[in-house]
């Protein structure tokens, strides 16, 4: 099963610490210090050492971004396991950051960088087929065509960082501060956003103030199917795959799930966790 390791999920915001032993996780701490409340990554990384063992370790995400601790490379879709081992960034000896993901597919780039993780390790711990397609919702939710285990292509969508815009910004802020549930109103927001005509649907939510004919505390669970729906709409229109398998905590998954199954397909929640702690033992076993 290999020698132990130290295995790190480092994002934006926050970071979690895996340490990994016979191919299990033997112990794990989560944090708020994502990579824009560390100014020292060196000392940060000795810290972790000094709790968890003077292990190697191999750390994923924003860590290896322009923001983070040093830039990694980017390995060009299709990629798989073997590729991202083969394109590590060696700090030093004991310590790498896992390359992101690129695609330019229909003269379109895109790029990923820690999701790379859960979706190959979704295959590697058979929690998904090889052949799926995979979403993982979030600020920006990442749409991922897996062929044969390996990440084929993907997209990204801004559905998330659109949602916060429009709750804090604009015209509609005032309407959008309700809870949001795969409610009545959820689901009219999804099935309005197959209409294909976004500006004029969230002027809706404006209009239906204006007119009564729908309650500002269904508002914010009206918004956002509106904007799950269009993407969902839009990734299932050129996908074959009778099921999608959801990358997600429960609370966001549910509503891409109740989005998913409004357009005719089914949807599947997969433990994001267990998919990240497969990856990354996948990727360390070859590097």
């Amino acid at each position: 099963m290999g020698e132990p390791f130290l295995a790190v999920d480092w994002g934006t915001t926050n970071r979690r610490v895996y340490l990994i032993q016979n191919g299990e996780v033997t112990r794990t701490e989560r944090d708020d210090l994502g990579v824009t409340a560390v100014r020292d990554f060196d000392a940060a990384v000795t810290e972790i050492r000094a709790r968890f063992g003077d292990l190697p370790m191999l750390l994923a995400g924003m860590v290896g971004s322009n923001i983070g601790w040093r830039l990694a490379p980017y390995v060009a879709a299709p990629a798989g396991a073997g590729e991202l081992a083969a394109n590590l960034l060696r700090i030093d000896a004991k310590t790498a950051i896992v390359p992101g993901v690129s695609t330019l597919a229909g003269g379109r780039p895109d790029v990923m960088r820690g999701e790379e993780v859960q979706l190959l390790g979704a295959v590697a711990a058979g929690l998904v087929p090889g052949d799926a397609l995979l979403a993982q919702p979030g600020t920006h939710c990442k749409w991922a065509e897996m062929a044969a285990g390996c990440i084929a292509g993907f997209t990204t969508a801004m559905t998330g960082e659109l949602f916060a815009l429009l709750r804090n910004h604009g015209l509609l802020a005032a309407q959008l501060h309700g809870e949001v549930s795969a409610n009545a109103a959820f689901l009219a927001g999804v099935e309005e956003a197959k209409q294909r005509d976004f500006g004029a649907s969230l002027f809706g939510i404006r209009a239906a103030k204006m007119l009564g004919t729908r309650d500002d505390a269904d508002a914010a669970s009206y918004a956002s199917g509106l904007l799950i729906g269009s993407d969902v709409a839009a990734r299932l229109e050129a996908s074959l795959h009778d099921t999608v398998h959801i990358l997600s905590g429960p609370e966001l998954g549910k509503l891409y799930a109740a989005a998913i199954r409004a357009n005719g397909r089914e949807a599947e929640l997969i433990d994001s966790h267990a998919a990240f702690v497969a990856g990354i033992i996948a990727i360390e076993s070859q590097s």
